[in-house]
């Protein structure tokens, strides 16, 4: 008596050849003896194999609704040296997913890889943007043969072994039947044809080597390690194919007066003691000043010094930092002031400073200790943190 082949899939007998193929794909990668080690999952596998070979072709379903056997009575057919056997890429498809699509020849026209260049600049053209005009080795299309890859008056012709195809057949006995299995065809390399005349310039390639300009806008606010994209600007793939995408990796020089946290700059003022204790005012230099063509007023910011100020205080410009990059405005500019004492004096400025220290009853002043009491360099330290 014929085996149920319906039942086999788990299919009703009016399910489509979508369903029967899905049904079937399910079951093989639950039954394929490499993944179940079950005693009986071999004999399913070939039970699913058989009622799949049946149900996938027209003429075989037809019998067997009718009432007969097409598989002899014994699932021989497929497993016994049949005429037709089975198609193993129905068996890949169900552990690799091809959805039992042939690959068929690919093109010739790749997309070109993606290039990374690393560029330099210093901390007003990241703050402020700039244009830089940068030299680029890579791949373009060749003009001689315009990306065909073929000499002039010749063209690519359809290869004689896969016949266009860009894929062979090979077919395997086994105790499945006839395995048959595709691959890409050794002569043409998957392609389908074959350039029998070479363009002399690129050697087939479709592409040759070239050095080129571009000019690069750099948006302000860009920080150290921050990637511009620049799309299509990278190698041309081969066969003429699109170009990648190019890649800048800002590199930040570091600047002789300020640094850079995010969108705040710091620096460092050293003021002597006498006017932190009494106050004073002056004209700091901005990264602005850095800029050619820069206004007078804008490269310079008036700083005010309190009265009593201590060493290791910072004080707070606002918006005279570097602009944000994704966001309005910019951030603030922190000044750290440095007290100076001094380390030497004539005998005029040693009475003054005696006389101060009486006015102030600090002739014997009591030293204060404990890690409460941070010292210049732990307040310097801590402003930068």
């Amino acid at each position: 008596m014929a085996q149920d082949y319906y039942a086999t899939l788990g299919v009703a007998r009016e399910a489509t050849p979508e369903e029967i193929k899905k049904a079937y794909r399910k079951l093989a990668r639950q039954l394929h003896p490499d993944v179940n080690d079950a005693p009986d999952a071999s004999d399913r596998f070939k039970e699913v194999t058989v009622a799949y070979e049946v149900l996938s072709d027209a003429e075989k379903r037809s019998m067997f609704d009718r009432g007969g056997d097409p598989m002899g009575g014994g699932g021989r057919g497929g497993f016994g040296g049949g005429a037709q056997g089975f198609n193993f890429d129905d068996i890949m498809d169900a552990f690799f997913g091809q959805n039992g699509q042939q690959r068929g020849p690919r093109s010739r026209q790749q997309r070109g890889q993606d290039a990374l260049l690393r560029l330099d600049v210093d901390l007003a053209e990241a703050a402020f943007g700039a244009t830089h005009e940068i030299k680029v080795d890579t791949a373009v299309t060749c003009t001689t043969c315009e990306g065909s890859g073929a000499a002039n008056g010749s063209q690519p012709e359809t290869c004689r072994t896969c016949h266009g195809h860009g894929d062979v057949q090979h077919v395997q006995r086994s105790l499945l039947g006839d395995i048959r299995t595709s691959r890409p065809c050794p002569t043409c390399h998957g392609f389908g044809s074959v350039i029998p005349d070479p363009c002399p310039e690129c050697a087939g390639e479709g592409r040759v080597r070239s050095r080129r300009s571009i000019t690069v806008t750099i948006p302000a606010g860009v920080d150290q390690g921050t990637r511009i994209q620049l799309g299509g600007e990278g190698e041309v793939g081969p066969g003429g194919g699109p170009a990648g995408d190019l890649y800048l990796e800002i590199n930040v020089a570091r600047h002789p007066v300020f640094q850079r946290k995010g969108d705040q700059l710091f620096c460092q003022v050293s003021l002597p003691m006498t006017a932190a204790a009494l106050g004073t005012h002056l004209d700091l230099p901005t990264l602005e000043a850095d800029v050619a063509g820069t206004d007078e007023a804008d490269r310079t910011v008036r700083l005010d010094v309190a009265s009593g100020t201590q060493s290791g205080e910072t004080i707070t410009i606002k918006n005279f930092g570097v602009p944000r990059l994704r966001g309005p405005g910019r951030g603030d500019l922190k000044v750290q002031v440095v007290v100076e004492t001094p380390s030497r004096i004539d005998e005029q400025q040693r009475a003054l400073l005696e006389q101060l220290a009486s006015l102030r009853d600090e002739e014997r002043p009591e030293a204060l200790m404990g890690t409460h009491h941070k010292g210049v360099f732990h307040k310097i330290k801590d402003a930068f943190k």
